[in-house]
């Protein structure tokens, strides 16, 4: 017995019992009264995994490891998490030292790239100035010999070598060797006078050109700390004294011959422009060596004679050609070259303890990422096994604590299960929680009554024991087909059958259509059920249904009913008993009912003498428009399903 709630159009139960109290096994297709004192012999059987209220139940091993997988998981996921944060630390921690490594490498070639430019800048010095005289002077600084030595010495040291496209012919050259090869040719030229000055200097230029801008992109991919300011500063600075050889190339030309062209005038200017652009943004962004270069200016004696040169060849006043002011003019402005130059190895060395410090400093937060990770591995370990001793001590005291309360749980679910049994669902769990349960007023509700047509004979024909089984399959049949609906089985007694629906849980106006399809539903089974001592017979029901208001309450103490009461139940009573066999005979207040809600046929009867009532205008209720759902057929469903211990009386009785 059980209420239930509508939904699209049939009913589920709300407040099954076997998903509230999933315990206790309830009486349903082969289990049995007999079955029921035996529900708690076997707990562990029944439940779904972690959908049952009892999974974190510890008397069950199952459920003791699920405990301790769930504690052991609990501090776990901290655990972890400081695991994983601190591998990602160590990671970062590695990427950071490779990506200090990666620019030591860097400043490594760049510096490579540095002192070639270097070498490339004082050979073209010395070439142009060899030129210039027409190569009759030795130069000053040293001879060219020993010049074109020390670049081949710093050609052959360097770590790797850029492509690069000489001005001649376009040539790429992707290997070390090929320019040495083509760098020796133009130097033959040099020495059998077949190079000209501007040869000389696109030559140089451009090999320098393209070494320099191989250098800007490797300070563009060293992207790390503050280090990208220094190699700024120290390829500012490589930029600069290029700048300041192509303008002293010009310079010598000025003094040697006379006068600067236009063209060469032009040239002057923009390389003397971008060389002291150059060296003041070297400076801003290197500030120590700003307050170096300061020092040397202050300490240079030949500076003011090299500006005053120098603005004099800016003016580009014709004088006579001078080969002592072109070396006097090629002295000061080389000697301040080397001061830059000096300036720029003071740079390199700072960049080189910069990256020196931070590559220290990766190494000593590696060791000690990689510290803390082994502290953590280590930890991890013994913190689970102490959460795992201390679950283990909790759930031997909840065993011990379990089986002491399992006794009495096992009387309270068998009284539950009687109870609720009884009673509805909502009432008995008022009752059980200690409330009063008033009786309470319907507005509207729909009563329906059935009865066996000839079971007087059909009793009298059979032994007690078969009419028990016979009324046994019948109801089984009717209680599985009432679960579908939204309906409340009040009693059972003999051959009668009482259903309600609108309480006591209150459903609108869907009790009467309720009503209304159970009753066919249950007219539709039944027909095909056989009479016990006549297989050929078919069993015949006589169903009457009623609309109107009700008094519902729990009568009795000792053993508590859910009774109706009020003109409805006697209404509905009189139409079973006046009604004809295999036919649902409602009233007019029901068929009014049904008109409203729509969906159904009925066929009128006419006046009825009712017992009590009078004459009474009544109806047939024939069908349900769509039909009904479709059912497992009853004679074999059924067959079979009688209840444990009945099985064994009749066996008895059939063995005597």
């Amino acid at each position: 017995m059980s209420q239930k709630s509508v939904q699209n159009g049939h009913s589920k139960n709300p407040m099954d019992l076997t998903t509230t109290y999933p315990a206790i096994k309830f009486p349903k297709e082969e289990d049995s009264l007999s079955e029921m004192s035996n529900i708690s012999e076997a707990p562990s059987e029944g439940f779904n995994g972690l959908c049952c209220p009892d999974a974190g139940n510890p008397t069950y091993k199952r459920n003791r490891r699920f405990q301790l997988t769930q504690m052991i998981i609990l501090p776990f996921i901290p655990i972890l998490a400081l695991i994983v944060q601190t591998t990602m630390s160590l990671q970062y921690l590695l990427e950071y030292r490779n990506d200090i490594q990666d620019v030591e490498t860097q400043v490594a070639i760049a510096t490579d790239l540095g002192k070639f430019v270097t070498q490339m800048q004082l050979e073209r010095s010395e070439v142009a100035f060899f030129v210039f005289t027409n190569k009759s002077f030795q130069p000053l600084r040293s001879n060219i010999s020993e010049q074109f030595a020390m670049t081949n010495q710093t050609l052959e040291k360097m770590i790797m070598w850029p492509p690069i496209r000489l001005p001649q012919n376009k040539q790429l050259l992707d290997k070390k060797e090929d320019f040495i090869y083509h760098l020796c040719n133009f130097r033959e030229k040099i020495s059998s006078e077949e190079s000209t000055v501007q040869e000389v200097l696109a030559w140089y230029t451009s090999v320098n050109a393209a070494m320099l801008d191989h250098l800007t992109t490797r300070i563009k991919e060293t992207d790390n700390s503050g280090v990208w300011r220094y190699l700024l500063a120290f390829k500012n600075i490589l930029r600069s004294i290029e700048n300041m050889g192509i303008a002293l190339t010009y310079g010598i030309s000025y003094y040697g011959r006379g006068q600067l062209s236009t063209s060469n005038y032009i040239s002057y200017v923009r390389h003397e422009s971008l060389g002291s652009d150059l060296l003041n943004a070297s400076l801003n962004y290197a500030l120590s060596v700003k307050e170096l270069h300061a020092k040397l200016i202050n300490n240079f004696t030949d500076y003011p004679k090299m500006k005053r040169r120098t603005e004099e060849i800016l003016r580009n006043q014709k004088r006579n050609a001078s080969i002592e002011d072109a070396i006097a003019y090629t002295d000061s402005l080389t000697s301040y070259i080397d001061e830059l130059r000096k300036l720029q190895y003071k740079l390199r060395k700072e960049i080189k303890r910069y990256v020196d410090a931070d590559l220290k400093e990766a190494s000593h937060k590696e060791g000690i990422g990689i510290a803390i990770l082994i502290i953590v591995l280590i930890i991890s370990p013994i913190i689970i096994v102490l959460v795992r001793n201390a679950v283990a001590t909790i759930q031997m005291y909840a065993v011990n604590l379990s089986e002491k309360a399992k006794e009495l749980n096992k009387e309270k679910k068998k009284s539950d299960a009687l109870l609720f049994q009884m009673l509805p669902t909502s009432v008995a769990q008022q009752l059980k929680q200690a409330h009063q349960v008033p009786a309470e007023y319907y507005e509207s509700v729909t009563v329906y009554f059935c009865d066996i047509v000839g079971f007087t004979e059909i009793a009298a024909l059979s032994t007690p024991l078969e009419v028990i089984s016979f009324l046994n399959s019948i109801y089984k049949l009717f209680d599985a087909r009432i679960e579908c609906y939204d309906v409340y089985k009040v009693e059972c007694s003999g051959d009668s059958y009482m259903v309600a629906s609108g309480l006591p849980v209150k459903n609108g106006n869907m009790h009467v259509t309720e009503i209304a399809t159970m009753a066919l539903d249950l007219l539709a089974g039944s027909s095909v059920l056989k009479v016990p001592h006549k297989p050929n017979q078919t069993l015949q029901i006589r169903s009457g249904c009623h609309t109107g208001p009700v008094v519902a309450g729990i009568v009795g103490s000792k053993m508590p009913r859910y009774c109706l009461y009020g003109d409805t139940v006697n209404t509905a009573s009189r139409m079973e008993s006046t009604g004809k066999a295999q036919r649902v005979h409602i009233s007019l207040e029901m068929k009014m009912a049904l008109d409203e809600a729509g969906g159904f046929k009925m066929e009128h009867r006419g006046l009825v003498f009712v017992k009590g009532k009078g004459q009474m205008d009544t109806y047939w209720l024939k069908c349900k428009d769509g039909g009904l759902p479709k059912r497992n057929p009853p004679d074999t469903y059924y067959s079979k399903r009688q209840p444990c211990y009945l099985k064994r009386i009749i066996a008895d009785y059939h063995s005597e």
